[in-house]
């Protein structure tokens, strides 16, 4: 049995982990992205089912991403939009996909979903750790039945999580959150 790290080293890790919108073009090497990965199937999963699939996307899926997302972007907010946005993506060094398998039965697939949330929790905690930030996004490409067609993905048989994007941070962000008081209540 490992020895637990104290509870203080854990809770800084936890409060300082943050999104990172902004990253350096240094790639990540693969041995630390794999490293996240296996942590993250060390996540709670009822009935041990590890709903979790992992995609690291290439250059080629890159570009067929951004290419298809602009075309989402410029319908919708139009071609400056789609434009800042592709510049914004093309600059992304690291690209993963997670999905979850889907389920007939309604509440394992939502447990197994909740699963998924968790194991996202540790990859970036991990990659966090490690100097690697990292922003999870479920933009309307997530959603996008083009986008398994584009991967050759099953929609049948697997959803979409979220789109993690990774690297060095450029930049880290300050964040706060609102007072436990607010946020706690004790029922007897």
């Amino acid at each position: 049995m490992s020895t637990p790290m104290d509870s203080d080293t854990a809770a800084a890790l936890l409060r300082g982990r943050r999104t990172v919108h902004d990253f350096l073009p240094e790639r990540i090497a693969d041995d630390i992205v794999e490293r996240a990965i296996e942590v993250a199937r060390w996540a709670p999963n009822h009935h041990r089912t590890e709903p979790w699939r992992f995609y690291v996307l290439g250059a080629l899926a890159r570009q067929q991403i951004i290419a298809r997302n602009t075309e989402l972007v410029r319908a919708e907010k139009g071609g400056r939009a789609a434009e800042i946005k592709r510049q914004r993506w093309l600059e992304v060094p690291g690209w993963l996909l997670m999905t979850c398998l889907r389920s007939d039965d309604a509440q394992r697939e939502r447990e197994d979903y909740a699963a998924c949330a968790c194991a996202a929790q540790n990859m970036m905690l991990t990659l966090w750790a490690d100097g690697v930030g990292c922003k999870w996004t479920t933009g309307a490409i997530t959603r996008d039945p083009e986008l398994f067609h584009m991967l050759g993905l099953h929609s049948a048989r697997e959803f979409v999580v979220g789109l993690f994007w990774y690297g060095r941070p450029a930049t880290v962000v300050e964040q706060q959150r609102r007072p436990l008081s607010q946020v706690l209540a004790r029922i007897e």
